[in-house]
């Protein structure tokens, strides 16, 4: 109980809080983690996810590709939880300076979020490898085998961040700008396992690094203030 009181002691005295957060922060909307216990890596496909989600699978296998991707990543009627409520407010107090996130639902946006740096990108946006059309995430849902653009026929890819690809500069950019001028950073629902996104921690210069995870991670040791319980029961405090 301690903890949570410093933590919200923190959070009230600054108003240059940064928040840090993966999958754990969506679990609580219904969207399921890779890691966990009944996470997508236990789930019956012919590949691992890691396999079916990366560049070459997506240009090797298309439609294999597409038929996990509609069945497991599109959950288009996910809504924010507690977490991305509280987090949009704080933005709004003018106490919250930006979410980095590695999540791709856009449940943080649809909380009233603005400032998102999104890591791996957004299933929300989908692009016509040929002519830029945008095509949504419901048309993607709703069409059969590899999706093709409407205007000139192309094939489709989700703006999402696969395996063997690299992150987008100007959003590292601005994830590490954020986090090396914040007074506050809250570290959440992440296991802190995938880089380059786990090293963005390295630019914190602050002495307020909160961690709040259920399970124990490698960086737990560097944390100023160690929380190991959900984020919904921590957030709906604040």
């Amino acid at each position: 109980m301690e903890h949570i009181t410093k933590f919200l002691e923190w959070v009230k005295e600054s108003d240059n809080i940064v928040f840090f957060g993966g999958a754990g922060v969506s679990t609580e909307s219904g969207i399921p983690d890779f890691r966990s216990v009944d996470g997508l890596y236990n789930q019956q496909y012919d590949y691992p996810p890691e396999t079916i989600l990366s560049h070459s699978f997506y240009r090797s296998r298309p439609e294999e590709f597409y038929r996990f991707y509609r069945n497991k990543m599109l959950c288009l009627d996910a809504e924010p939880n507690i977490t991305h409520i509280r987090l949009a407010e704080l933005e709004k107090a003018g106490k919250l300076k930006g979410i980095v996130t590695q999540n791709i639902d856009g449940l943080h946006q649809k909380a009233g979020s603005r400032n998102v740096m999104e890591l791996h990108g957004s299933v929300l946006r989908n692009y016509c490898e040929h002519c830029m059309e945008f095509m949504s995430a419901e048309d993607i849902l709703h069409s059969t085998g590899v999706p093709v653009c409407p205007k000139c026929g192309g094939p489709v890819k989700p703006d999402v961040v696969l395996y063997e690809e690299g992150l987008n500069q100007k959003t590292l950019q601005d994830a590490v700008y954020v986090i090396s001028h914040a007074d506050v950073l809250i570290v959440g629902g992440t296991s802190l396992a995938v880089y380059p996104a786990a090293g963005l921690i390295d630019y914190y210069n602050g002495n307020k690094l909160v961690l709040i995870n259920k399970s124990a991670t490698p960086m737990d040791k560097r944390a100023d203030l160690l929380i190991q319980d959900g984020l919904g029961n921590v957030f709906s405090q604040i």
